[in-house]
């Protein structure tokens, strides 16, 4: 997006603060979710606003033939783009959104943080969006005691437990880490495009497409998360955090 220079970019609420390259609003603030629903009336100023545009580069709705007909239909200035790679191909889907809009290749997310604290703890987040997606918990706490005895540890998250109110607060808390270890989750991508040493571990889904990426970034994957130790994982953690 930030190839694009957009005059505005509108995403999803939680993401709005990581916009640093344009002016953002949260999506459900425009009324644009309500767009394409039958029998509702988008309201006049977002089809205003929307014709103010020159170009609207848009992911959101690319899956919604009754969204693409209502913008055709009120002649808006959409170009809609698919939202995942196509299944079976190993191009990094970074790498598949940077080609959609002629961005150079290979795309490496980046975002910087203001005002970070350098705690220096290696910082831990069991969790994903899939529980197949997560290394077992009882193999982050044993390689959270084995770190323990190294260099402070910290989590981002425990079970029933919210830390931080915002991605922006979750970001530049991460960026003071000396190194993050997570599973395949948003949490993972934030921590290595705000350049923190970070391990990923992936099982079910494909690193080819889907790893984080940074000079930083080392992935161990494996066929099922249950063949990653923890021995191999405490030295890759060694090895990152000495870098």
């Amino acid at each position: 997006m930030e190839f694009l220079r957009p005059d505005e970019v509108w995403v999803r609420s939680e993401v709005a603060p990581l916009i640093r390259f344009a002016r953002s609003r949260p999506i459900a603030s425009t009324g644009l979710d309500l767009f394409g629903i039958a029998g509702v009336e988008p309201p006049a100023q977002l089809i205003d606003r929307l014709r103010s545009f020159d170009d609207i580069v848009s992911w959101y709705g690319a899956n919604r033939p009754e969204f693409q007909a209502a913008a055709e239909r009120l002649k808006l200035p959409f170009r809609f783009f698919a939202t995942l790679p196509g299944p079976g191909g190993a191009l990094h889907a970074a790498d598949f959104f940077a080609q959609q809009v002629g961005a150079p290749t290979p795309a490496c997310p980046h975002i910087e943080f203001s005002g970070v604290e350098q705690h220096g703890a290696a910082v831990l987040h069991p969790f994903s969006g899939s529980p197949r997606k997560n290394w077992p918990l009882a193999r982050f706490e044993e390689l959270a005691r084995a770190l323990a005895a190294e260099m402070p540890v910290e989590w981002a998250a425990r079970p029933g437990e919210l830390r931080f109110q915002s991605l922006d607060d979750l970001g530049r808390w991460l960026a003071g880490a000396r190194v993050y270890i997570g599973n395949d989750t948003g949490v993972t991508h934030l921590a290595a495009a705000a350049g923190v040493p970070t391990l990923a571990l992936f099982g079910p889904t494909d690193p080819r497409v889907w790893a984080p990426r940074g000079a930083r970034v080392r992935v161990i994957a494996a066929p099922t998360l249950e063949h990653i130790d923890v021995p191999a994982t405490l030295r890759a953690v060694r090895e990152l955090a000495s870098e």
